[in-house]
C-alpha cells in the first residue's frame, strides 16, 4: 500500500540514544506495515471451521444482542481495537482516531507498548490521548514483562481498566537490537500481577500462545490471554525489512526463515481453551466479521483487529475507522443470523464443522476437540 505522504523522522542516525532508537522504531513499524507486504503466508486456520447454517433462524437480525462481558466491563460488540502504536509524535493522531472510533462504537481499545512514553514524558500524550478520546470504554495498557517497575505507571498513564503484558520472543529474535534473554519472565509477570490493581492479561504479537504457556500464566494470576496467533501481520517480516535497512544480513535471513513461525490463531484459541479457564481474545489475521464469529464459537470472549484499521487511522478520518469496524460488526451479525443465534452465548454453543489442517493439528496434539466444542461435527474432507 503506497504512502500518500512521508512520515517525518526527526532523529539523527548518528546521535541515537536508546530512547530515540525506541522512538524511531515506533514510526518505522508503522511505515513498514503500511508500505510493505508483511502478512503471514500461513493461514489462521479459521477456514477449516464451518458454521452450521440454519435455514429457519426464527430470530430478528436487527435485534441480535452483540454485547459482551469484557473482563467485567461491558462492550457493545465483541471486537477489540488491538494494540498498534504510540511513542512517536506522528502516532498521536493515529491513536486519537482509533480512540474516537472506539468511543463511538463502545468497544475496547489497546495501546502500543508504553515504554517510550514512560521513559520520555514528551511522548506520554501519544498514549494518554486514547483515554482522553475514549472516556467510557475499556482501555488496555501495554508493557513488557521486563519492565516490572513501569507497570503501575503504565496503567495510570492511560487510566487503564486492564493491563496487557506483551510477549514477543520471535520479534526480539529477529529485531536487529532485540533482547533475547527471557530468563525470569514468568516471575516478572507474577510480580506485575501483585503490583497493579487492574486485571492482567498477556498478549502474544503474532506467534500464538500454547496451552502449556497459558497454564503457566494462569498459575501466576493472569486472568486472560490475547493469543496473537499466526495468520495476520508477521512481526518477523516487519523486522526483516528493518534488518534490510540496517544492512544486517543475518537478521534479515532469520526474518525470512521465521516469517510464518508460530501457532495459527484458531488452533491457539482451542489450545488455550482446552488447557485453562482463562478468558481469551482471538487476535491474529481476523479480517472479517465471519472470522470474529468463528473465534467466538471456539470460546473467545472477543476478537482483536489491528492491521485493517491502521490505514484509515493513519491516512483517513475517524469516520473511516468507524466504517471499517462497522463492516466487521455487520459480518458478525449476519453470521449469527444465519446460525439462528440472537446472543453471543448462543453462538458459543452452536455446533461446528471442523476439518482440514486444523483437525489434523488437533489430532496430532491429542486435543479432545469434540468435548471442547459443543456439538462439533467432523468432516475429514472439508
Amino acid at each position: 500500500m503506497a504512502r500518500d505522504q512521508p512520515i517525518e523522522r526527526s532523529d539523527s542516525v548518528e546521535e541515537l540514544t536508546e530512547a530515540s532508537l525506541t522512538k524511531r522504531r515506533k514510526i518505522e513499524h508503522i511505515e513498514i506495515c503500511l508500505d510493505e507486504d508483511v502478512q503471514c503466508r500461513r493461514s489462521t486456520m479459521f477456514e477449516d471451521i464451518k458454521l452450521l447454517h440454519n435455514a429457519l433462524p426464527e430470530i430478528n437480525k436487527d435485534t441480535i444482542d452483540l454485547t459482551t462481558n469484557f473482563f467485567g466491563l461491558r462492550a457493545d460488540y465483541p471486537i477489540v481495537i488491538a494494540a498498534m502504536t504510540g511513542g512517536h509524535p506522528e502516532t498521536y493522531k493515529i491513536n486519537q482516531r482509533l480512540a474516537e472510533a472506539a468511543e463511538e462504537l463502545k468497544i475496547p481499545i489497546g495501546v502500543g507498548s508504553q515504554r517510550s512514553g514512560l521513559e520520555n514524558p514528551d511522548l506520554a500524550d501519544t498514549f494518554k490521548v486514547v483515554r482522553d478520546c475514549a472516556p467510557t470504554v475499556p482501555v488496555i495498557a501495554n508493557i513488557g514483562a521486563t519492565h516490572v517497575n513501569l507497570a503501575a505507571e503504565a496503567v495510570s498513564m492511560v487510566e487503564a481498566d486492564i493491563l496487557a503484558i506483551h510477549l514477543n520472543p520471535l520479534q526480539e529474535a529477529i529485531q536487529p537490537e532485540g533482547d533475547c534473554n527471557s530468563i525470569g519472565v514468568i516471575d516478572n509477570i507474577a510480580q506485575i500481577v501483585d503490583i497493579v490493581d487492574v486485571p492482567v492479561i498477556c498478549k502474544e504479537t503474532g506467534a500464538g500462545i500454547s496451552g502449556e504457556v497459558a497454564k503457566a500464566l494462569e498459575n501466576v494470576g493472569v486472568v486472560g490471554v490475547d493469543v496473537g496467533g499466526v495468520g495476520g501481520t508477521s512481526w518477523a517480516a516487519v523486522e526483516y525489512y528493518r534488518a534490510l535497512k540496517e544492512d544486517d544480513a543475518i537478521k534479515a535471513q532469520m526474518g525470512l526463515e521465521f516469517w510464518d513461525f508460530g501457532i495459527p490463531t484458531a488452533l491457539s484459541v482451542i489450545m488455550v481453551s482446552d488447557a485453562t479457564d482463562l478468558d481469551i481474545i482471538a487476535t491474529g489475521g481476523i479480517r472479517t466479521g465471519l472470522d470474529v464469529s468463528k473465534a467466538l464459537s471456539l470460546g473467545a470472549i472477543s476478537a482483536g483487529v489491528a492491521h485493517p484499521f491502521l490505514y484509515p487511522a493513519t491516512r483517513g478520518r475517524t469516520e473511516d475507522v468507524v466504517g471499517e469496524i462497522s463492516k466487521f460488526i455487520e459480518g458478525l451479525r449476519t453470521a449469527m443470523y444465519l446460525t439462528g443465534c440472537d446472543s453471543i452465548e448462543k453462538l458459543q454453543i452452536r455446533p461446528l464443522i471442523i476439518g482440514g489442517k486444523l483437525l489434523e493439528s488437533l489430532n496430532s496434539l491429542g486435543i479432545d476437540y469434540e468435548q471442547l466444542v459443543s456439538g462439533t461435527q467432523i468432516d475429514f474432507d472439508i
